[in-house]
């Protein structure tokens, strides 16, 4: 695969072949684009890489719910953390059995944690951190949300803006050179209405990974974001696939 960089371009090839050496590019390419997916769609359009990622239960509620080995080394969850400079976060999502989700693999890179605060009730307290840590974290809040005052004496960031919308929290990730963001629904789903609208309007998601868990919830309680589930259009994903994952089922494809 040649470099998709402008600055870099074929340069390296062309220097190579200038020298009499024999060059042969384009072998499994698709394989090279796919294992730096993020990296040659920010050289290409200039935006980070979004992936939605959500759990259901096998009759179709939405779920909070890991699989079994996910959160684990070597288990899906685990090794996708370590592929993201960025996840997207619920501040509902951080609880006493949730906390801030982190790679298990040997020597990961860990993810910035952008929190979404949106309108709580009390104010947003955030676990015991770290200093190298804290430092991966930022809170993104609107007018409306208290945020707890110790967060800034811990190190932690918080913008306040009028509305919280997703093309500002990559513009954030953009400047700070992160290429790629995951974003993990779960906590409120309310807290991801708007920006799940938002990424479906503007086309700013590139591919979807659902875990379907083997429970059957028999809720009518905890269905999908209206974002998901009134889209005016049918989308077709490319690249569909399946796979096992412990005792889930992963879904992935991209829009």
């Amino acid at each position: 695969m040649v470099d998709p960089n402008p600055i870099v371009a074929s340069k390296g090839v062309d220097k190579l072949r200038d020298a009499g050496i024999d060059v042969m590019v384009g072998v499994e390419e698709d394989l090279c684009k796919k294992l730096n997916e993020a990296y040659v769609h920010q050289m290409l359009t200039g935006k980070p890489f979004v992936t939605l990622r959500y759990s259901l239960t096998v009759d179709g509620h939405f779920s909070d719910q890991l699989g079994e080995e996910a959160t684990k080394s070597g288990g899906y969850y685990s090794q996708l953390l370590q592929e993201y400079d960025a996840i997207i976060l619920s501040s509902t999502s951080l609880t006493n059995k949730f906390s801030f989700p982190a790679s298990k693999e040997p020597g990961a890179n860990q993810p910035l944690q952008i929190l979404i605060a949106r309108n709580p009730s009390s104010p947003v307290e955030i676990p015991v951190l770290t200093t190298e840590v804290a430092s991966k974290v930022i809170i993104f809040t609107d007018k409306e949300t208290n945020v707890e005052p110790k967060t800034a004496e811990r190190g932690i960031e918080t913008v306040v803006l009028d509305r919280i919308n997703l093309m500002t929290i990559l513009d954030y990730c953009k400047r700070h050179g992160l290429c790629s963001v995951l974003l993990d629904i779960r906590g409120n789903n309310g807290d991801f209405e708007e920006i799940l609208r938002e990424s479906f309007e503007q086309n700013i998601l590139q591919k979807v990974v659902v875990e379907v868990l083997p429970i059957w919830n028999g809720s009518k309680e905890e269905r999908l974001p209206m974002a998901l589930t009134s889209l005016g259009q049918r989308l077709k994903l490319r690249n569909f696939t399946s796979r096992n994952s412990s005792q889930s089922v992963l879904l992935e494809g991209y829009f």
